[in-house]
């Protein structure tokens, strides 16, 4: 069976060609469809998350090659499908180049690290600590060269995205607005959070044109209103003289769950202002996403992946239950040691269990949270005034070569 969810007019190769029935212009509004199948993408989840077991991990850059080109495939603006042309062996090639840069890096700067923090400090938390903060602009670094590689893997009506080189300078700002977000306990957010997207969206093409994000960083308080009132009434809660365990009950009770819902709303709220503040010529967008949904999503989401991922495990222990107690009675009738048989029963169950939890949980969210935000944002999504798509043009591809090689190596790649 196809990883796309039906049979559709794109491309499989990346080629300069835009297809005859893009270039039109569009009169009308493009509204967003999502068509995927929760189905489909619970089967190709558990496909490919065993093949990625199997092969001890190599599978995952295929795994996460199909995963993506279902869900691209699925989103829909004014019928047509948006492509995802990325290689997985591109992506392994680019994971082995990152390892050998961070075993150098692993291997030969942290040993200089730990010489000079005992020679200095007769301790080795200096070295640790300064291996974290080494380590921190490469994260920023990472995530934004993946991100290049996914837009200039991803077309949509035949014309590829992009994105401008600039990950040491992402890196560099993500380092002082967290700082800054940091000490002023999270109440400039906001900055933080439209001053990144601005520098990646003003460095974002798709064909010739760049796209733009207008706006001020202040527009974004009001989406915030519920986690600073959330956090606002658990400080008052705790220092208003109800003190112990009363006041932990209530603030855990009332307040956890209020900024759980005010950190949903904040996403769905600034994801919708940020995206009707952009520009791509004379293109703009309208997104109407509802917090609520988007909180319900991850609320159902994740008590039904851990609940249905738990169930999984009931063979597993029904099984051990069975190997301990024939076991025991083999170690009478034969009179030898169990110690030994019963530890490497142990060990094996508890590695397939642990297996067995991982894919259920990973090919469950996928069914119960990923899919239906994507096909949320999509659904409410639309593309205003689009006459001026028909005169884009093609860029050039972005070899790029590397992948999201960085990304992989320090775990922050496996989205998709």
């Amino acid at each position: 069976m196809s990883d796309f969810p039906e049979t559709g007019p794109w491309h499989r190769r990346d080629t300069d060609v835009i297809p005859t029935q893009y270039r039109q212009v569009d009169p009308e509004p493009l509204d967003g469809d999502f068509v995927g199948d929760r189905g489909r993408v619970f089967e190709l989840a558990v496909k490919t998350g065993i093949l990625t077991v199997l092969t001890l991990g190599i599978y995952r850059f295929w795994m996460k090659t199909r995963l993506r080109r279902f869900y691209w495939s699925a989103v829909r603006f004014g019928g047509a499908p948006a492509e995802y042309l990325g290689d997985p062996l591109e992506k392994l090639l680019g994971f082995l180049f990152a390892v050998v840069i961070l075993a150098f890096y692993i291997g030969v700067v942290n040993l200089v690290l730990m010489f000079l923090s005992y020679s200095f400090f007769q301790d080795n938390f200096v070295a640790y600590l300064l291996s974290f903060v080494g380590v921190v602009p490469l994260w920023f670094y990472a995530r934004y060269r993946a991100r290049r590689y996914v837009l200039a893997r991803t077309r949509w009506r035949g014309i590829r995205f992009g994105l401008e080189p600039g990950a040491w300078g992402y890196a560099a700002r993500a380092i002082g607005y967290w700082f800054v977000t940091i000490i002023s306990a999270g109440l400039l957010w906001p900055l933080m959070t439209f001053r990144l997207e601005k520098y990646r969206t003003d460095r974002t093409w798709y064909g010739d044109c760049r796209l733009e994000q207008e706006g001020r960083w202040t527009m974004l308080y009001p989406a915030m209103r519920y986690v600073l009132l959330a956090a606002l009434a658990g400080g008052v809660t705790l220092l208003a003289g109800l003190n112990g365990a009363p006041a932990f009950l209530i603030a855990t009770a009332f307040c956890v769950p209020w900024f759980a819902y005010g950190i949903a709303y904040y996403r769905a709220r600034s994801f919708e202002i940020l995206t009707n503040t952009k520009r791509a010529g004379d293109v703009v967008f309208l997104s109407k996403p509802r917090p609520m949904r988007v909180f319900g999503i991850y609320l159902f989401g994740t008590m039904t992946s851990s609940l249905l991922s738990s169930l999984f495990l009931v063979p597993i222990g029904l099984a051990l239950v069975a190997a301990v107690g024939a076991l025991v009675g083999a170690e009478g009738a034969a009179g030898m040691s169990i110690d030994a048989v019963t530890s490497g029963t142990l060990t094996t169950i508890g590695i397939l269990s642990y297996f067995v939890f991982f894919l259920a949980w990973a090919a469950l969210t996928h069914t119960f949270i990923t899919l239906p935000l994507w096909a949320h944002f999509t659904e409410t999504l639309t593309v205003i005034d689009p006459g001026s798509l028909g005169t884009i043009r093609q860029r050039p591809r972005d070899e790029f070569e590397e992948a999201e090689g960085f990304a992989e190596a320090l775990d922050v790649g496996a989205a998709i």
